[in-house]
């Protein structure tokens, strides 16, 4: 195991929430080319769906729309074990009712050599944290008007 960690890029997790449950799928194609190209590998991949009167339900990767037809085959399988039954409730918490969302684990498999390099030589993720791409757009359009 220990031998492993060493070679492993740093670990993230997103859940995306899909309005009205509406998902056009337009980001398939593009995650399916960042696992191609080795820029991350999928730990795991899991959808929601937060009904109107707050329950929650997992819905299988493979037929999202319900019709029997796999959707997302590519995806089935996507399943490190890390996600748990409180990591779903935790992702329920932030979705809407009535909206559904996608869960996703992943490597960050083009920083692994970077990572393991410090991790060689003694280094430690002590924090990390990731900007919200709007308050960093504001922030950016408030200088601009201000100079």
């Amino acid at each position: 195991m220990s031998e492993q960690f060493e070679d492993m890029g740093p670990i993230d997790y997103v859940v995306v929430e899909f309005p009205g449950n509406h998902m056009t799928g337009e980001g398939f194609p593009l995650l399916v080319d960042l696992v191609d190209r080795g820029i991350i590998r999928i730990l795991d991949l899991m959808f929601i769906r937060k009904d109107e009167d707050g329950s929650v339900s997992a819905l299988e990767i493979a037929d999202l729309t319900g019709d029997g037809r796999l959707d997302l085959a590519v995806f089935e399988g996507a399943r490190s074990g890390l996600l748990g039954e409180d990591d779903l409730e935790e992702a329920a918490a932030a979705v809407e009712p009535g909206n559904s969302a996608g869960l996703l684990v992943y490597e960050n498999l083009w920083a692994a050599p970077f990572a393991s390099a410090l991790r060689r030589g003694g280094a430690q993720l002590v924090a990390s944290g990731r900007l919200n791409v709007q308050a960093v757009l504001a922030s950016l359009d408030a200088a601009d008007a201000a100079s």
